[in-house]
């Protein structure tokens, strides 16, 4: 009995020696010298930077087609409320999808139609107005010469009274080929949205499903919620700026009519929808109805009309973008701001009415990947 005892002990106390050994290199395992370390921070550093870089220049590059989807995908997130409708009344979502795209183009043109016989109809009444107008556009000229005359005379010096001045022509050629190039676009633009648009909501299903699919198994959930919060956050953007937009526009006709402006519905639905344009808005939401009363309204009603737009976009952008979206894109100022000059300077004005989805969208998956949620984190408000 002793020596079996014995022999247990020494069993034990060899088997205690071997766990000792077998963890201590593990616990002696050499760490990666700090040099390493910063060599890997600082080469992880430039792969980003140049992958940042290459995507800027592939947006520059395909900004027509990446212009076109995303204008796409914006009007396919407005229909699909619809398409869902007519699927709930028992209608294959081919044809459900092929009845919305024909109300939004039946709406589209419609407001064309509209706008343009307004629009026409102001031409034909502006001659009656020619002389007011002309009179006030005369002494903002006399002004704006005497202004330069003056600025000339200070800055004139004796020496250059014998300088050859050299007048540079207009580049009527360069003008054209430019119009020629953005109609392009736009024409081309126009012809494909509502086939992609169609194809989108008649392929939502499937597309939503095989697109999870891309992803692996362990990361597929994320993935499905992470497209169902870029959905929300792109169909609440959208429908509130259109419900900003008609109350501001409302408010525009109201206040325009009151100050006895020429077309006050036709001018306040485009001065309203017009102050949606970020930081921008408020200077193209003014240029309609100033231009429209110049020389027919006095001074007093035309600063009027320049304080209710002001007025309004102040209230819109501190009061009801707030409330209506900001509990859903959850950017800071900051971002936003960034992101305004960053898209507005690759794709001019679709990058600032573009931008803010866009950066949405990119913090909705920033904040679903592990690896990027300080990026989400700082982007948030």
């Amino acid at each position: 009995m002793e020596a079996d005892a014995l022999c247990d002990r020494i069993g034990a106390v060899a088997t205690e020696t071997t766990d000792t050994d077998e963890a201590q290199p593990a616990a002696a395992a050499p760490t990666s010298p700090p040099s390493r370390r910063h060599s890997d921070r600082v080469s992880s550093a430039a792969q980003t930077v140049v992958a940042i870089a290459v995507v800027l220049v592939i947006c520059y590059v395909a900004k027509l087609v990446l212009i076109t989807l995303l204008v796409s995908i914006l009007l396919a997130f407005m229909l699909e409320p619809v398409v869902s409708a007519f699927v709930r009344l028992r209608l294959p979502r081919a044809i459900g999808a092929f009845l919305a795209v024909l109300m939004m183009l039946g709406v589209l043109y419609a407001g064309t139609h509209f706008f343009y016989n307004r629009a026409a109809a102001f031409v034909q009444e502006l001659p009656q107005y020619s002389g007011k107008i002309e009179k006030a556009v005369r002494s903002f000229r006399k002004s704006a010469e005497s202004l330069q005359k003056t600025t000339e005379t200070m800055l004139a010096r004796a020496d250059d009274k014998n300088a050859v001045r050299v007048r540079e022509q207009f580049n009527w050629g360069e003008l054209l080929t430019r119009s020629a190039a953005s109609v392009w676009e736009f024409v081309l633009i126009v012809s494909f949205v509502p086939f992609l648009v169609y194809f989108m909501l008649s392929w939502h299903d499937h597309v939503r499903a095989a697109t999870v699919m891309l992803f692996r198994l362990e990361n597929r959930n994320a993935a499905y919620i992470t497209m169902g919060q870029i959905s929300g956050m792109i169909r609440s953007f959208v429908v509130g700026n259109v419900l900003i937009g008609l109350f501001m526009a409302a408010v525009s006709m109201i206040s325009f009519a009151m100050l006895d402006l020429q077309y006050p519905y036709f001018l306040g639905l485009i001065s309203g929808f017009l102050s949606l344009v970020p930081y921008l808005g408020v200077f193209l939401a003014a240029i309609p109805p100033l231009v429209a009363g110049l020389g027919l309204l006095s001074g007093t009603k035309l600063l009027a009309i320049a304080s209710v737009v002001l007025g309004l976009h102040v209230f819109a952008i501190n009061v009801l973008y707030p409330k209506l979206l900001g509990k859903r894109l959850q950017l800071n100022p900051l971002v936003i701001t960034i992101a305004l000059l960053l898209w507005g300077w690759i794709w001019g004005g679709m990058g600032l009415l573009l931008a803010v989805p866009i950066t949405g969208a990119m913090k909705v998956i920033f904040d679903h990947v592990e690896s990027l949620r300080p990026y989400g984190a700082w982007m948030g408000d």
